[in-house]
């Protein structure tokens, strides 16, 4: 409920090139929700044309921080806390 700013990405690896006309997917998995940041681990994966597998293409942590209308840190608010 509110605004975010990205703060870190921590672990940041470019497995494979993604091409014009690859489907993309990415995929996010809760890591931790702190008193006014939330991290998150992102996957993306692509289907290439002509191919069923999917590829591995990139993956990291990201960190937010929720802030308020003056850009200043705000308690995070609407998740629940894991």
């Amino acid at each position: 409920e509110g605004r975010t700013v990205t703060v870190a990405i921590d672990a940041m690896s470019f497995r494979s090139p993604v091409y014009v006309g690859d489907v993309v997917s990415v995929y996010v998995d809760l890591i931790r929700i702190g008193t006014t940041s939330i991290t998150v681990h992102v996957e993306a994966w692509v289907m290439r044309r002509e191919e069923s597998d999917l590829v591995h293409v990139t993956e990291g942590n990201f960190t937010y921080v929720a802030v308020d209308d003056n850009n200043r840190p705000r308690p995070v608010k609407g998740v629940a806390k894991a």
